[in-house]
């Protein structure tokens, strides 16, 4: 019974949420940029320019869509499943990346070896980031596969913990070496990369359908909401409360309870369902569905979906792009402002922090609330996922114009609001990209459209809010206060939504056939 339970998507599903929950160290740089700087006597411009290569590394990820097309799509049996290669090739790939970039980088703030050149400490942050984009397309393109008629679900629940994944490994930090950076990028060089070696042979791709498949899955939702849940309760009293380092290790003890609790639908998935073989009627029509430029709909074969560079031929991909680079572009660029942001405002620097905290909180609810509820609305309603995602940046204009106001509390509301969007945007574009452009190539399609985000980041965040701030800077001193430092630039940011908002509408309508045969043919398996 416990080696079938193992051999389930199920369990693929449970350990690679796991692996997700270890992979975001690079959200973590705020902990450890300080003795970064110290130990290699770096100004603010040279950790801002390793800083660059995190977010280049974390976001560009390409080469691991490749990898992972080679590693499976070449090497399927009849019954689905990896002769040789599979997802567990790109997740150990990642494995290596992580630990060599940290393992060097704590070699390097510890002495160990000779203070690196800054353009090779920028290649060992560039590697441990991009460690983030194997792990993240491995993870996510297979539950894709394993759970196909719940494709956004199932995207939603892997790209929310990996959200959380930043706050799960600042509770590790603050039990096991609280105050000690140094031993702190050690940790990211060893726990992530040992655990996906552990638990990598589990993450297979299974071409089954299972009974009682939403049942299943909505108890891994709820887990996740209680999980995030017990994060931002955990959060808000570390903000106000001084706890002592025994509570810290009773808060990081329940938490580690709480994620084995997705063993128990695995299990339970196991035990009260019957798994079988889809036949070609039944195949997903994630793999059989092709949008071509004309907006008109050919079914094919798997082996027919479009590459990237077929893709990037279709109008589509762009006007998705554009999308992102709106959606997510402005999304980062206010959490990387939202500190001055705050400052400006006269916040405290609890209230700042607590924001910047629960940030990863919003971004959770909408990274995994868009993918449940783009499936919901789809399968009741037939409401295609771009609908949502023009929804949500419609939403998001909103919620920069509450930041531009520059009213005292509205920091917080307009916060929110921009977080749970801005997540929102990285479950539903992998899940669209698979429909309209097939599984096969997904992974390098869906990770050159993530390009979209440190794109929009430099745009937006430098070149535009950075530029205005700076004008606005008037007398001594290189701070700004008062709600008119950072009126004009959100102003800009939330017409950029706006312009979004509009993409993704003209999007809506270009793939209403595609969603219109995707809904009915759920409804005929019905």
């Amino acid at each position: 019974m416990a080696t079938e339970i193992l051999r389930t998507k199920w369990m693929a599903m449970t350990v690679s949420i796991w692996i997700q929950c270890t992979g975001g160290g690079s959200y973590t740089f705020g902990i450890y940029s300080a003795i970064l700087k110290s130990t290699q006597s770096y100004d603010q411009s040279t950790l801002d320019t390793v800083s660059v290569f995190k977010d280049i590394g974390g976001n560009v990820g390409v080469l691991s869509g490749l990898v992972y097309t080679a590693a499976t799509f070449n090497r399927r049996r009849r019954d689905g499943r990896e002769r040789r290669g599979g997802p567990w090739v790109v997740i150990l790939i990642g494995a290596i990346l992580n630990f060599t970039g940290y393992f060097l980088m704590w070699a390097s703030v510890t002495g160990l070896i000779r203070r690196p050149p800054v353009p090779v400490m920028c290649l060992f942050m560039f590697i441990a980031a991009q460690s983030l984009t194997f792990l993240n397309t491995a993870n996510v393109v297979s539950s894709l596969e394993n759970f196909a008629d719940y494709g956004g679900t199932a995207v939603g629940i892997m790209k929310g913990f990996v959200g959380l994944s930043g706050a799960m490994l600042i509770q590790l930090y603050e039990t096991i070496c609280p105050g000690d950076p140094k031993t702190f990028i050690l940790l990211l060089a060893i726990v992530p990369s040992l655990l996906s070696v552990l638990v990598m042979p589990l993450v297979r791709i299974y071409k089954t359908s299972t009974v009682n498949e939403k049942k299943h899955l909505d108890g891994l939702s709820t887990l996740s909401l209680i999980i995030a849940a017990y994060l931002m309760i955990t959060i808000i009293l570390k903000s106000i409360l001084s706890l002592p380092s025994w509570a810290n290790a009773v808060t990081l003890a329940v938490l580690l309870v709480l994620l084995a609790s997705p063993l128990l639908v695995a299990v339970r998935a196991r035990r009260g369902s019957i798994e079988k073989p889809l036949s070609s009627v039944y195949s997903p029509l994630v793999d059989k569905l092709e949008a071509t430029t004309s907006g008109e709909i050919l079914v094919l074969d798997e082996d027919k979906s479009l590459n990237v560079l077929q893709a990037m031929c279709n109008v589509d991909f762009w006007l998705l792009f554009l999308a992102m680079i709106c959606g997510m572009g402005s999304g980062i660029s206010t959490i990387n402002n939202i500190r001055q942001i705050g400052e400006s405002l006269r916040y405290t620097s609890v209230e700042i922090n607590s924001l910047l905290a629960l940030w990863s909180i919003w971004n959770f609810i909408g990274r995994f609330g868009a993918g449940y509820a783009s499936d919901l609305l789809l399968h009741k309603k037939g409401w295609p996922r771009p609908l949502l995602m023009a929804t949500t940046l419609g939403t998001m204009t909103i919620g920069h114009l509450i930041i531009a106001s520059g009213f005292q509390g509205n920091l917080y509301p307009g916060s929110i609001i921009v977080g749970i969007c801005y997540g929102s945007q990285w479950s539903l574009m992998p899940t669209i990209t698979s429909e309209l452009f097939g599984v096969k190539h997904m992974g390098t399609i869906y990770n050159t459209i993530s390009i979209a985000s440190p794109m929009g980041s430099y745009i937006f965040s430098v070149r535009l809010i950075g530029y205005i701030y700076d004008h606005t800077i008037t007398g001594e001193g290189n701070t700004c206060y008062g709600p008119h430092c950072f009126r004009l630039a959100f102003v800009i940011i939330a017409s950029v939504a706006f312009l979004g908002f509009l993409v993704s509408c003209v999007l809506v309508f270009r793939t209403k056939t595609l969603y219109r045969q995707i809904f009915e043919k759920r409804l005929h398996r019905r």
